[in-house]
C-alpha cells in the first residue's frame, strides 16, 4: 500500500508526515506501507524546512535526504491512499484524477468526525514544528489503526 502526503511546498507537513509513516509502519512490522510525499505548489528539489530538520532529529526521523516534489498525475495515479493537510491540497489532488483515494488527514483518521486542516508551521518557531509533529503524529497514528482495522480478518 502507498501512502501519498501532500501539503502546499513539501518542506514542512509532508515531509514530516511521510518520515512519522515510515516509523509507525517500521514499528508495527508493515514491510508492505509505502509513504511519500509530495506538494502542491513545491519547489522541485528543496530541502525539508530547518524546522522539519530539526524536530525530525528530535524525534529520531532523519529528513536531510528529503527534496521536495510537486504533486502529479503520475504520483496521483500511483498512490492507494493520499492524505492531504487542507481542503485546497483535496482540490488539486480532485483535479488530477485522485478524488476516489484522497482524504483530508484528521477526516480519515477520525472517520469524518473530524474535518479540520492541518495548520502550515513554515517560518515559525520551533515549539510551532513541535506541535504540528505531535498533531501529526496522532492522526497518523489513528490512521495506521484504521488500515489495520479495515484489514482484519472478517472485514470486507
Amino acid at each position: 500500500m502507498k501512502i501519498l502526503f501532500v501539503c502546499t511546498g513539501n518542506t514542512c507537513r509532508s515531509p514530516m508526515s511521510e518520515a512519522i509513516a515510515r516509523k509507525i509502519a517500521i514499528e508495527r512490522g508493515l514491510t508492505d506501507i509505502e509513504a511519500a510525499s509530495a506538494g502542491t505548489s513545491a519547489h522541485d528539489g528543496a530541502p525539508a524546512s530547518d524546522g522539519a530538520l530539526l524536530v525530525g532529529m528530535e524525534r529520531n526521523m532523519d529528513l536531510s535526504s528529503h527534496r521536495a516534489q510537486t504533486l502529479t498525475r503520475d504520483l496521483v495515479r500511483d498512490s492507494d491512499l493520499i492524505l492531504v493537510m487542507g481542503p485546497h491540497h483535496l482540490e488539486r489532488v480532485e483535479a488530477l484524477g485522485g478524488g476516489d483515494h484522497a482524504y483530508l488527514l484528521a477526516e480519515y483518521a477520525s472517520r469524518g468526525a473530524d474535518i479540520r486542516p492541518i495548520s502550515d508551521p513554515i517560518g515559525a518557531e520551533l515549539d510551532v514544528y513541535r506541535a504540528t509533529a505531535d498533531e501529526l503524529e496522532q492522526e497518523i497514528r489513528r490512521v495506521f489503526e484504521r488500515i489495520a482495522a479495515e484489514r482484519a480478518p472478517g472485514k470486507s
